[in-house]
């Protein structure tokens, strides 16, 4: 990532803790200026996102589910891996999924469609393999942003950690989350979303 673009996310040592989560066009643009990866590990079994609540009533109903709010998503997806870069995930997942893990079960067709590398890790091996129990991109292997969200699961921002022995921690905790989490194609042959 540019020197510059860093620049705009690494939070102020004096600013106060909430000033310092990235949101909107900040936390856009992180998705837009990698370089080489963009990696991300999920924990939650829910997330409310304004955007999506529409399309997720509509597959909660059995109906067709209206993806236009998706795509500067996926637009962006598609042009970042069309030019060589990696996105990928991992999501942690209990037995059972939520309707909600099972609605972006069904949008991950979309994803991967786009180039994203999705994989799924159940709940037990991630315990075992300790990892923590929050969300968080990794991007370039150097700059690390923990997501925080309400109780209820709306996104309130990213915090942005460039310090090497936190990202090391946290990219050896992907390393091992990518190692054991099953390939999307074989998750969902497992776990139709409907």
């Amino acid at each position: 990532m540019p020197r510059e673009l860093l620049e705009r996310f690494v939070p102020r040592k004096s600013a106060p803790a909430v000033s310092e989560l990235v949101t909107g066009a900040a936390f856009d643009a992180l998705f837009s200026g990698f370089a080489h990866t963009a990696r991300r590990l999920e924990t939650r079994t829910h997330y409310d996102i304004e955007n999506e609540r529409e399309s997720f009533d509509q597959f909660l109903n059995g109906e067709a589910v209206d993806l236009g709010w998706f795509a500067p998503w996926l637009d962006t997806m598609r042009t970042q891996t069309g030019a060589g870069k990696t996105v990928a995930r991992v999501r942690v997942v209990p037995p059972e999924l939520t309707d909600y893990l099972r609605y972006e079960l069904h949008l991950a067709e979309s994803n991967t469609t786009a180039g994203e590398d999705i994989r799924y890790l159940d709940r037990a091996t991630a315990n075992d393999l300790c990892l923590p129990d929050r969300d968080f991109w990794l991007f370039d292997s150097h700059i690390l942003a923990v997501l925080h969200f309400t109780d209820a699961g709306q996104l309130l921002g990213a915090e942005i950690i460039t310090d090497p022995a936190i990202v090391v921690e946290h990219a050896r905790w992907l390393d091992a989350a990518f190692h054991h989490a099953q390939p999307y194609r074989e998750f969902v042959q497992e776990h139709p979303p409907r």
